[in-house]
């Protein structure tokens, strides 16, 4: 009787979700907003915002910080997790996590969408060997190297002009005669001097080795075919900006969609079921862009509004007093702000058990950094102790971890055992959540899982070594992270390390990795992509 029911859950924290939560919030309205990977969303992705009205100039990922310092600031409540299930059906709707059930009045669907993938002969064979999709996460590992960027819409041109920064040079291959973005973004993709663009053009087939080395291209008014090869056997990129696909399949059976996968809206925002709303790029709009993805999120937010107090009345609800809303104060010099800290706080409330992070470190700027994050985060629970140890200090520790690389944090169970679980990287940017589910995990209860899959965790009964490269902005890779490792958590049998690969650039080399996230299993077969725990285990 005395659960909680939201007044809205926001699914999805882009910016049309979070403008949905800080308007909501700001009409007193208890919201919860639940994100999967990061808040902020794709934005935060996007390396310059310069068209957004008031701002002259902002990174992707500094727009998505502030849109939940805002959101925060109006008491919205955040959590990282995956929606699997849902039941629309009744006025109280239930909306099923990884974790566990919430209850809410009303729902905004704000998941996005994600790049399309092209078909080409060989795309799917070197992704990640080559062919890319994120210039933010993939970029830097085209330094000096030539790259292609296939599309000529926003995306296309903006990914063009933001790999200049790494690449020798940059060739856009348009099948279309023109940009079919907004002149200005054009202009300044047709003037850089590292830029050739080929119109009315396609790809037909891309190989090579074990890296990308060979594409194939025609011209399609001149029937011309012609070929790139790398020189000096060096290999080359191929990034594919050609749109994107809507992420409402988990919805298809719970709302109307149209025949492209688009969440169907009316001009409230409201889907076809009362009490949920769309906004952003899930729903079909002729321009998809932040402004009118945040205009979609105060829209909804008042419609919202307007049906929760009405809810509340039918069904004899009391709204409670909501606390007074909390100024967002900026701190420097902590890994984790105040309101982390306080998240990570209650979550350490729930440890079944103490846990032991150790940092094994050498005298670089990076151990300096690694360090006085993982003190920060023991500082929040005494159920978190903290050990540091320089090399060579603690050879038992080293050998007990197996430890490679420089600093390395390992995770210990309450009776000092590894846990199978080490982080060679910061524990920030995308993968604090990952490091947090680590903790949680290893602490207990963690996170459940079906009878199913622990027999299949269980059965394994041979070493297995996984090492993920990844970068702290990629947004693919904390699933495979957490998948792998709540794996390790269950069998002892199983070791996970989370690679920074801009850190730890021999590991790139090493297995030639082009993109992230990397899985590298006992050293030798490695996989590409975004994994859940069932994709893991077929691949060890």
């Amino acid at each position: 009787m005395n659960e909680k029911i939201y007044d809205l859950i926001v699914i999805g924290g882009g910016p049309a979700g979070l403008t949905a939560g800080i308007y909501a919030g700001r009409a007193m309205l208890d919201v919860l907003v639940i994100e999967k990977d990061r808040a902020g969303g794709q934005i935060t992705l996007t390396s310059e915002v310069v068209n957004y009205p008031g701002i002259i100039q902002t990174s992707g990922e500094k727009f998505g910080e502030e849109l939940k310092k805002q959101a925060l600031g109006f008491g919205v409540e955040f959590l990282n997790d995956e929606v699997i299930e849902m039941n629309f059906e009744n006025d109280i709707k239930i909306i099923k996590t990884k974790q566990r059930e919430y209850k809410t009045l009303s729902v905004v669907i704000a998941t996005g969408a994600s790049p399309r993938k092209l078909g080409f002969p060989g795309e799917k064979e070197y992704t990640g060997r080559g062919v890319a999709y994120c210039a933010t996460c993939d970029g830097e590992f085209f330094t000096d190297l030539d790259v292609f960027v296939i599309g000529a819409g926003f995306a296309a041109a903006e990914e063009a002009i933001f790999l200049t920064k790494y690449a020798r040079k940059v060739t856009v291959i348009a099948r279309e005669p023109e940009f079919t973005c907004a002149k200005s973004i054009a202009e300044k993709v047709l003037s850089n001097p590292k830029i050739e663009v080929k119109f009315n053009t396609e790809i037909l087939e891309a190989t090579g080795d074990g890296q990308l080395k060979k594409a194939t291209f025609k011209n399609n008014v001149t029937n011309e075919i012609f070929k790139y090869e790398s020189e000096d056997g060096k290999p080359f990129g191929i990034f594919v900006f050609i749109g994107y696909e809507p992420q409402s399949k988990i919805f298809k059976d719970h709302v109307e969609v149209d025949n492209y996968g688009y969440i169907k809206t009316n001009e409230d925002l409201r889907t076809n079921v009362s009490g949920v709303y769309a906004v952003g790029d899930i729903r079909p709009k002729k321009l998809k862009q932040v402004v009118t993805a945040v205009s979609d999120g105060a829209d909804a937010a008042m419609s919202v509004e307007k049906y929760v107090i009405e809810l509340r009345e039918k069904l004899g609800i009391k709204k409670e007093e909501k606390k007074e809303q909390v100024k967002v104060v900026k701190k420097d010099m902590e890994f984790l702000d105040s309101n982390l800290k306080e998240q990570l706080a209650e979550i350490a409330k729930k440890f079944e058990n103490e846990i032991e992070l150790v940092v094994l470190k050498d005298s670089s700027e990076k151990s300096i950094e690694v360090e006085n994050a993982v003190k920060d985060i023991s500082s929040v629970s005494e159920k978190i102790k903290f050990t540091s140890y320089e090399q060579g200090e603690n050879l038992e520790i080293e050998k007990l971890v197996n430890v490679e690389r420089f600093p390395t944090i390992a995770i210990l169970d309450k009776n000092g055992n590894f846990s199978g679980i080490k982080y060679s990287t910061v524990p920030g940017g995308h993968e604090l959540n990952s490091f947090i589910l680590a903790m949680y995990n290893v602490a207990g209860p963690g996170q459940k899982l079906s009878d199913e899959t622990l027999e299949k965790i269980r059965a394994i009964n041979r070493p297995i070594n996984i090492k993920i490269g990844i970068s702290l902005s990629c947004n693919n890779c904390p699933e495979t992270v957490q998948s792998a490792q709540r794996i390790a958590v269950e069998n002892k049998n199983i070791q996970v390390e989370v690679v920074d690969i801009m850190t730890f650039k021999d590991f790139k080399e090493k297995h030639e990795i082009m993109s992230v996230p990397a899985m590298v299993i006992n050293d030798k077969g490695i996989f590409f992509g975004r994994k859940n725990i069932d994709e893991v285990l077929h691949f060890i």
